[in-house]
């Protein structure tokens, strides 16, 4: 599938490679736009032509582990260090000083940690969906079992190799067209049957017949063929490295400086789990121009309400650059 004005390369940075698809004057100011689990660069289809018109060069790339970009074997490659440095690696490789780095969903703690870690690359930074968090002061992963101890929890099913591999993987467009729509702002999740520790993640979901406004059968069906080629283990490594990550990052700074956005939908389910994240923003992001939430939305900020987003992200690249 193509997007018009959208062109896609490879790019070597930090000893791999990544599938880029960018719009845009090459040597318009660079906004590199960070996607999450399960997408690709494909999820921020609305934001070329609006951000590219507005004068930027607009850089997507497919993270590590996703779509045409390098797979590495390893789990802990998917740490957030290594991941951090594909994408700094990646603005000297588009012949670039500086970025705007924006993500969603897990791309979004890795644009947090661009700017966090070098300020001097990163002149302005925005997330959508997952605010910023320091650097836990317990380690994450046995928090994490206690806290959800006998439940279900996702994040502590992703965490045996070859497990949620095996379920996405069966039938990868349904699979797909499951999680995305129970993520989004169609599903009330208070209304999702309950599931105990021993329960899969996708069987006793929904199916839904019909898919909502803002997921087309075309883009499904993209996000299915990439999914079919790549295999769901370096997406799903992602979220075996807290504890990595963690240990990496000792001494990090707690503060993020350098001009900021956060967006969300307000019936996103990770907003709720990061409440107390998101009323700490003023004090952990110290420059946040926009802090702003879309009624009616869910977890796929920028597809489910592109114009809103879009919006936004003008407004803060006006803010940032007069």
């Amino acid at each position: 599938m193509s997007w018009e004005g959208v062109t896609e390369r490879r790019i070597e940075t930090n000893g791999i490679a990544l599938n880029i698809a960018e719009a845009g004057a090459p040597d318009a100011p660079l906004v590199l736009l960070i996607h999450g689990f399960p997408e690709s660069w494909y999820s921020w289809r609305h934001q070329f032509a609006p951000l590219a018109a507005a004068g930027y060069h607009v850089v997507a790339p497919d993270m590590r582990g996703y779509g045409k970009s390098d797979k590495p074997e390893a789990i802990d490659a998917y740490n957030q260090v290594e991941i951090v440095n594909d994408i700094i690696g990646l603005i000297p490789a588009l012949g670039y000083e500086q970025a705007v780095v924006i993500g969603h969903d897990w791309g979004a703690p890795t644009a947090w940690a661009t700017a966090l870690f070098h300020p001097d690359k990163v002149r302005a930074v925005g997330g959508l969906s997952v605010p910023f968090m320091p650097r836990s002061p317990v380690q994450p992963m046995p928090a994490m079992r206690e806290m959800f101890k006998g439940q279900f929890f996702y994040q502590l099913y992703f965490q045996e190799p070859g497990v949620a591999e095996a379920e996405f993987e069966k039938d990868i467009r349904r699979s797909l067209r499951k999680f995305l729509v129970m993520a989004a702002g169609e599903t009330d999740l208070t209304k999702l049957p309950p599931k105990s520790e021993h329960d899969d993640l996708l069987s006793n979901l929904p199916d839904p017949e019909v898919l909502p406004a803002w997921l087309s059968e075309a883009d499904l069906d993209f996000y299915a063929g990439e999914f079919a080629r790549s295999g769901m283990r370096g997406p799903l490594n992602y979220y075996r490295n807290f504890d990595l990550t963690w240990r990496l990052t000792h001494g990090a700074p707690t503060q993020i400086h350098q001009p900021a956005m956060f967006v969300a939908g307000a019936a996103d389910g990770v907003v709720m789990m990061a409440a107390a994240a998101i009323a700490a923003l003023p004090q952990t992001v110290t420059d946040l121009r926009i802090n702003r939430m879309i009624p009616g939305i869910g977890h796929w900020t920028q597809q489910e309400a592109p114009e809103a987003v879009n919006e936004a992200i003008l407004e803060f690249l006006k803010m940032v650059d007069g």
